[in-house]
């Protein structure tokens, strides 16, 4: 079986740029002992604006936020909109345990933990007694 790191180095992701959203964030991704852990990198949104997916074995990480400012004078009237999304999705390995996947948002940091089913963790050294 080979490890989601190679899985996701090694395939061909078609990430769509709509013109409007923006850019596409960066993701560490970063496999441990228990655990396989995703970083994006999104500053300056909320942790409301962020929506996750678990759907048969594939992750989907999106945004969609809409930003408006007003400035209003004597003489004119100025306004900017402001629209970013994207979507991010993962294949993930069948060691995740999708039911116990955790998500927090901090300093413009994304992290998505994904811990390994019990079977797919590393196993102690088991000694066979001969008879």
């Amino acid at each position: 079986m080979s490890s989601f790191l190679d899985e996701f180095f090694t395939a061909d992701w078609p990430i769509r740029r709509n013109t409007f959203a923006g850019s596409v964030p960066a993701v560490n991704v970063e496999e441990r002992e228990k655990d396989f852990s995703l970083s994006f990198a999104v500053p300056g949104k909320n942790k409301d604006d962020f929506e996750i997916e678990v759907d048969k074995d594939v992750l989907s990480v999106s945004a969609n936020t809409q930003d408006n400012y007003e400035n209003t004078d004597e003489r004119f009237s100025r306004r900017e909109f402001s629209y970013q999304s994207f979507k991010r999705s993962f294949t993930l390995p069948d060691s995740v345990d999708t039911t116990k996947i955790k998500a927090k948002y901090t300093d413009g940091i994304l992290t998505i933990d994904l811990p390994k089913r019990k079977e797919a963790l590393p196993q102690p050294t088991k000694r066979i007694a001969i008879e």
